[in-house]
């Protein structure tokens, strides 16, 4: 048990997920008739459809990848007000598909996105907000976004809440809350948050201190790829 109480007391770790595409599209059946269908919708300004397409092209389904085709469908959604468009669109500027990466237009899409209460806007526009990136930083602000996203259960919303009253960003500093978001992330099966739970509960740090559950938690991680939580896991069973 020695070795595993040092062991664990090593690790601990504050990660920032990187933007994703909405992924809805995955589940359609793809064929030639539905895009061609699509196409016509978007032409006829349905901005579902604008969207749909800037995927398809995001993502090379049913068409040639084009980043700059689906900035243009997406932006003819987001003049209409198409929340999932305009977050799309602070993807495409915050990863720099296709055009120069501009972290200030961004946060100005996602902030369009996240004040008609899009949960990944908000998560992503707080995670620009604690790093400072496009915007000052400012961890208040920040926790107040992810504090929306967390109310719709965005799990990564969940997880960032977790980390700032773990490390006292923009709150005062509070492990118990702490675990109890990412309690909430990690049953959601957000591999950083049973990561960070793990730890909380090697430590004792706003509950009580348990190897057990913190080995499982950990393993839980360590099964989704998370670095640390493998490295932990490889050590104690060698």
């Amino acid at each position: 048990m020695s070795n595993i109480k040092n062991f664990f007391l090593i690790f601990s770790i504050y990660v920032i997920s990187h933007s994703i595409y909405a992924q809805e599209i995955r589940t359609l059946n793809m064929n030639n008739a539905l895009i061609e269908e699509i196409k016509n919708m978007a032409q006829q300004e349905d901005t579902d459809a604008q969207v749909k397409l800037g995927l398809f092209y995001i993502q090379g389904l049913g068409v040639p990848q084009d980043y700059i085709l689906a900035r243009q469908w997406f932006e003819k959604a987001a003049k209409q007000g198409n929340r999932d468009a305009e977050y799309n669109l602070g993807v495409i500027y915050e990863n720099g598909n296709g055009i120069p990466q501009n972290y200030k237009l961004a946060a100005e899409w996602y902030q369009k996105a996240a004040e008609k209460g899009r949960s990944n806007a908000q998560y992503n526009l707080g995670n620009l907000y604690a790093n400072g990136v496009g915007v000052a930083q400012d961890y208040k602000i920040a926790k107040q976004w992810f504090e929306k996203a967390a109310e719709q259960g965005n799990a990564d919303g969940e997880y960032s809440l977790g980390v700032m009253y773990e490390y006292g960003d923009g709150t005062a500093q509070d492990y118990k809350i702490a675990v109890e978001w990412y309690q909430k992330a990690a049953t959601q099966g957000n591999a950083n948050a049973q990561f960070n739970l793990g730890i909380l509960y090697a430590k004792g740090l706003g509950v009580s201190k348990n190897y057990e559950i913190a080995k499982q938690w950990i393993e839980k991680a360590a099964e989704q790829g998370h670095e640390n939580a493998q490295i932990i896991i490889t050590q104690l069973a060698s």
